[in-house]
């Protein structure tokens, strides 16, 4: 039987964070070991991702960053771009290989963080407190006994909700012949692509250098797409929209990102909680997960390090969910054109207030200000509509 103050299960994004948050000599009686457990390779474990959000100053993560943007451009269907300057703010990305590197290389002489190779089984409360079974590489199982227990794995179906969209992205790391890309600016958004019939899609392009760049196409819609509709969505949109031309393919990656109006309650027994997807971390509207596990994490150190009951704090207000909600429910409805909505809002909201806005910064004057500039008409009739709408379970 292992034993730890705590375990954190999963070593995705929310995991690492955490036992990153948590290395340090033990500064509570309660904080003298810390286990993260870590699947090995294999389906279990995540493919390689990227990971973006915006920041200002440096960032507790800043040797990860593979590049940052102080410039971010959105393209309407037809007509010239809306180009926003975000200073202070900078726009960056991180690989999950890069991050993943990171926190191994400061855990490596951790004096209370240990780093174990296994499969979680089963996660539950006992009478003697939370344990975890898990399965080695080996083939051998045993119980891990913890104070307390955070688990960042996904969840295995969707809480009920009124509305649930997907956010489901395929994209190539390219290289081209020629120079192709403008190194300060991101394409946060390109409308340029065929829309859907339910939702919206959007190219979405990261310039890692003149010749190398991140190209993705994202859909916000109900299911996601085959194989080869995604290669089909990226020969059109690299070769007809963007023309780059001759090109390599380095690398690809692929997810699917719920947004949904569902519940994520992050406590899941008296000790056991979740993080990160699982726990609430992603921002429905955006499906931005990485700002918000970081304030979740964050939290959750600081409460164990004080010696207090460490209940991860919902990472979006109250406000931010409900305005959310009626969002989603517009785009799913079909009551606002998606394409025609984001451009507008890059159009006349200062960009740095817009994204504090998503990023659930903002005040109150500030969110009815914003929003203002969103079509009134179908969001009074759809903040009007939800509440008599029923919860369902995820298909």
């Amino acid at each position: 039987m292992l034993t730890a103050d705590v375990a954190v299960i999963g070593a995705g994004a929310a995991g690492l964070s955490l036992a990153h948050r948590l290395n340090g000599p033990p500064s509570t009686a309660r904080l003298r070991s810390v286990i993260l457990v870590d699947a090995p390779p294999g389906p279990l474990r995540p493919a390689p991702r990227t990971w973006c959000f915006w920041e200002s100053g440096p960032g507790r993560f800043d040797a990860a960053v593979r590049s940052q943007w102080r410039h971010l451009r959105v393209r309407p269907p037809v007509g010239p771009a809306i180009d926003s300057d975000i200073a202070p703010l900078r726009y960056k990305m991180i690989r999950s290989d890069d991050f993943d590197s990171l926190v191994a290389h400061d855990l490596a002489r951790s004096p209370n963080v240990r780093r174990l190779e296994a499969t979680a089984e089963t996660v539950e409360d006992t009478p003697t407190g939370p344990q975890a079974l898990i399965l080695r590489p080996d083939g051998s199982r045993e119980v891990l006994r913890a104070r307390w227990i955070f688990d960042s794995r996904p969840l295995e179906s969707l809480p009920p909700a009124r509305t649930t969209l997907l956010q489901h992205f395929h994209g190539w790391f390219v290289r081209t012949a020629r120079p192709a890309f403008d190194p300060g600016t991101a394409e946060l958004m390109d409308f340029r692509t065929p829309q859907p019939a339910d939702g919206l899609s959007f190219g979405y392009v990261l310039p890692t250098g003149p010749h190398e760049a991140l190209v993705e196409y994202t859909e916000f819609s109900p299911r996601p797409l085959t194989r080869t509709g995604y290669e089909t969505a990226l020969h059109h949109y690299t070769a007809d929209v963007l023309a780059l031309g001759d090109l390599e393919v380095t690398a690809t990656e692929t997810g699917r990102i719920p947004m949904t109006d569902a519940s994520f309650p992050p406590r899941a027994g008296t000790a056991v909680f979740r993080i990160g997807t699982a726990g609430g971390a992603t921002r429905p509207s955006t499906g931005y997960t990485f700002a918000g596990l970081q304030r979740q994490t964050r939290a959750v150190a600081a409460a164990l390090h004080q010696g207090r009951d460490p209940a991860p704090p919902t990472a979006h207000s109250t406000r931010a969910r409900a305005m959310d909600a009626v969002l989603l429910r517009a785009l799913a409805t079909g009551r606002v054109n998606g394409p025609d909505l984001f451009c507008r809002l890059f159009t006349r909201v200062p960009p740095t207030r817009l994204l504090r806005f998503l990023d659930g910064h903002t005040t109150l004057f500030e969110d009815l200000s914003v929003g203002r500039h969103t079509p009134v008409g179908p969001m009074l009739r759809t903040a009007i509509e939800l509440p008599r709408l029923p919860r369902r379970p995820s298909p």
